[in-house]
């Protein structure tokens, strides 16, 4: 018996041993997760690339990359607006009593660049193919997360792409007059100084312009939005940015001081794309978007 008693003590000790070391690994297995978090989303991707299940496309796959997106959304979201957060120094504040409020960042959060297609062929068979793929898919997550985070305020794409034709006009109209003073509530300080500058060059050339958009636009879609955090411990307090394509038809004339025609023709349509970048914080009540760049096509 008493042999017995300690064959059992023997057991229970080493099973509270090899407790204690699975409980050991799990808390190193969590923090080591987290603390290479940068590297899960290009990992994920990789694999999915390599390991695809029968008729699925090279980077759908099914219910790994499910979970993958969902959670990739979220942590490459948060170690974006960190970064930008670590790098970007806000320039556009404004002094409300004794605190400062900031009105914008002052900068465009990874401005959209127009990417020449890639053949079916080089973009599945090849590194530099994957490696592209693989940033569409992170670029289309950040997209998607701004929107959702967009959603919650009450956005409407209907009902924004209306107002942001009608800034379309309604900047393009004031530039076209030279009207600095209402310019500068509809964009920001950063654009206000650029497009001052601007119309300053073009009066030197021309005495007056005359501008007009023919309505309905042609076309008007979504390239790109993205988040730009201004506190790390609370992800709601941001600004969002969203560009927007316009396909549009426009007519365009310009005077010499004597009132001649010296370029265009108003009698014309002519066809413009044009890729600008609308601003809104999501933290300030009573805020509304402004144009804060322009990218040129």
């Amino acid at each position: 018996m008493a042999l017995l008693r300690r064959f059992n003590t023997i057991r229970s000790l080493y099973q509270t041993l090899g407790m204690h070391q699975s409980s050991s690994f799990l808390s190193r297995s969590y923090s080591t997760g987290f603390s290479n978090v940068s590297q899960f989303y290009g990992q994920g991707v990789t694999s999915c690339l390599y390991k695809t299940q029968t008729n699925a496309l090279p980077w759908t796959c099914r219910n790994t990359l499910t979970l993958r997106s969902t959670m990739a959304a979220e942590l490459l979201i948060f170690l974006n607006d960190k970064k930008s957060l670590s790098t970007q120094a806000p320039t556009q504040t404004r002094k409300v009593g004794a605190q400062i409020s900031m009105t914008s960042p002052g900068f465009v959060y990874e401005p959209y660049a127009l990417r020449e297609p890639i053949p079916f062929w080089k973009r599945y068979f090849t590194r530099t193919g994957w490696r592209q793929t693989k940033e569409d898919i992170k670029s289309e997550l950040k997209s998607a997360y701004a929107i959702a985070k967009l959603r919650k305020t009450g956005y409407s794409k209907q009902k924004f792409y209306k107002e942001a034709v009608e800034l379309y006009k309604e900047i393009s109209t004031l530039i076209a007059n030279g009207d600095k003073t209402s310019l500068r509530k509809a964009v920001t300080e950063n654009m206000f100084s650029a497009l001052k500058n601007e119309i300053k060059q073009r009066e030197s050339i021309w005495s007056k312009v005359y501008w007009e958009l023919v309505e309905p636009i042609v076309k008007i879609r979504t390239l790109r939005a993205r988040l730009i955090g201004v506190d790390k411990n609370d992800l709601n307090k941001a600004f969002i940015q969203l560009t927007l394509e316009f396909l549009t038809k426009e007519k365009f004339e310009a005077y010499d001081s004597k009132g001649a025609v010296v370029a265009g023709d108003k009698t014309k349509e002519v066809l413009v794309r044009s890729i600008w970048v609308f601003e809104k914080s999501l933290f300030h009540s009573g805020s509304h978007w402004r144009l804060c760049g322009r990218i040129k096509v």
